[in-house]
């Protein structure tokens, strides 16, 4: 791969392995926002697998030096065949609850907008992954939080376990084989020996996914949803992802407190959101959230994700969230591939008539909410883990990262609460607080945390302010910001 200049890019990411990924395209092949972002989100494919996968999807918005927007939705719809299954809700993990992956063919798309071939990350990331790799905190909890799922499926198990408990180091030369392969061409993820692979895998264990579904898939750009606010103007990802509860939020805020806002909006996404490819979605109902109706608290939706973000000098921005929806995501480890599956389909509604509602082809309504927001001194890319609660936690860090006088990196610290019930983990509404956070809880309970907690989210941000480079990782999770080339710096978690 031919040498170029190196350029000035600021990128944040929740593991150490990713920021060195990106450093490298930027360092020695002279890669832009999008190259830095790419190499990180091929890395964490291998250091992160309980939370992202070559098996996941992916959502992103890239802002382009003109001011264009574009969102990038790379999310694998179910079976063409698909039956509907029995039960009132669809299975929470298994074959079953697998939709095809999208996250390669969502690479790709964002390759278009780089300056060097998607190949070189994903044989680093081959190498990485045939290396020794040291296991970061936030997966060895995530281990011992999932143990029992990680060690009823034997890939799961004899990644992360080993006669002692959790793994202390990851050996995955399945994996890297995998990738490598990809290499040579990523299409064959779809159309190829790793989709007949998967397929072959799915299949044995009852899913109806085939041949035809993977070379089906095609990531869908398109415009984002935007809103304009005195401070600035917001751009996320349209239906299936919940971009609309972020902008429903963040335009309700100065009418009532945040809480509030976020209740009410989480309630539209859950009576509303759906596949625009399988019939109207009610945009307008998602943005403005007017009627306070009730969320669906039968949803277990906790997110396990990776926000990837990055901005360079000349005014390219990234936006990059992958993930396999839930802690190691369907509880599937394809042995031959080393490919840990999502478990997307579990989003799906049983209820009849409902936008969601599990069908033939159709996509599941998505937490994926990436965001870029823009003002006349400021560009931002900012995107978190948090599955439901990502328009929360957004909202409660955005709009006062538009303002060329804060600090990213105290903005992150600061205290933060998520509202939910079984995507936390309780039965009924409940407000989880981290110290000092103060939210305005009118009825619902509250807990308070005793420490900041992986359930508010981990935000990465990376901005430009007139001509500075600026990026944030979120303390909570094991990652890293950097700004290269320009006043370099670095920020550790």
């Amino acid at each position: 791969m031919k040498l170029r200049s190196p350029r000035a890019v600021a990128i944040a990411a929740p593991h150490r392995a990713a920021v060195a990924a990106a450093e490298s395209v930027v360092r020695q092949y002279g890669g832009n926002a999008v190259d830095a972002a790419l190499a990180a989100a091929v890395t964490l494919t291998v250091v992160y697998p309980h939370q992202c996968s070559l098996g996941g999807d992916l959502v992103a918005l890239v802002h382009e030096p003109g001011g264009t927007v574009r969102a990038i939705l790379s999310i694998g719809a179910s079976p063409q065949d698909a039956l509907r299954p029995n039960g009132s809700r669809m299975p929470g993990q298994g074959s079953h609850s697998v939709t095809v992956p999208g996250a390669v063919a969502g690479w790709q798309a964002l390759a278009g907008f780089g300056r060097l071939p998607l190949a070189a990350s994903l044989r680093r990331a081959a190498e990485l992954a045939r290396s020794p790799i040291p296991v970061a905190p936030g997966l060895a909890r995530a281990v011992r939080d999932r143990c029992e799922a990680v060690r009823a499926d034997p890939g799961l198990r004899d990644l992360l376990l080993d006669a002692d408990g959790v793994r202390t180091v990851l050996h995955q030369p399945r994996l890297a084989r995998t990738l490598e392969v990809l290499a040579e061409d990523p299409g064959a993820f779809y159309r190829g020996a790793v989709a007949d692979r998967l397929v072959s895998f799915l299949r044995d264990r009852g899913s109806r996914l085939s041949e035809q579904d993977f070379a089906g898939h095609r990531p869908d750009i398109t415009a984002p949803l935007s809103l304009e606010l005195p401070q600035g103007q917001w751009h996320v990802a349209p239906p299936p992802s919940q971009g609309a509860t972020l902008l429903a939020v963040l335009g309700r805020s100065e009418r009532s407190d945040l809480l509030s806002s976020c209740r009410r909006a989480a309630a539209a996404r859950d009576r509303l959101l759906g596949d625009p490819l399988a019939g109207p979605v009610d945009v307008a109902g998602l943005l403005h959230a007017d009627s306070p109706g009730a969320a669906d608290l039968s949803r277990r939706a906790a997110g396990d994700t990776v926000a990837i973000t990055a901005v360079d000098a000349d005014g390219l921005a990234v936006s990059l969230i992958q993930s396999v929806y839930q802690s190691f995501g369907a509880g599937l480890c394809d042995p031959a591939t080393g490919i840990v599956l999502h478990n997307r389909a579990s989003a799906f509604s049983l209820e009849a008539g409902h936008p969601a509602e599990f069908g033939p082809g159709r996509r599941p309504p998505h937490t994926l909410c990436p965001v870029i927001g823009r003002s006349g001194d400021v560009l931002l890319a900012a995107g978190c883990q948090g599955g439901r609660a990502q328009p929360q936690i957004l909202a409660q860090t955005v709009p006062q990262l538009l303002d060329p006088g804060s600090d990213p990196v105290a903005v992150l610290a600061r205290p933060r609460w998520v509202v939910g019930a079984r995507d936390l983990g309780f039965d009924a509404e409940t407000v989880l607080a981290e110290p000092d956070s103060r939210p305005i809880t009118g009825t619902l309970a509250l807990v308070e945390t005793a420490a900041p907690v992986d359930e508010a989210g981990h935000v990465q941000i990376a901005r430009l302010v007139r001509t500075r480079l600026e990026a944030a990782s979120d303390p909570r999770a094991d990652g890293e910001a950097v700004v290269l080339g320009q006043h370099e710096s670095r920020d550790r978690s």
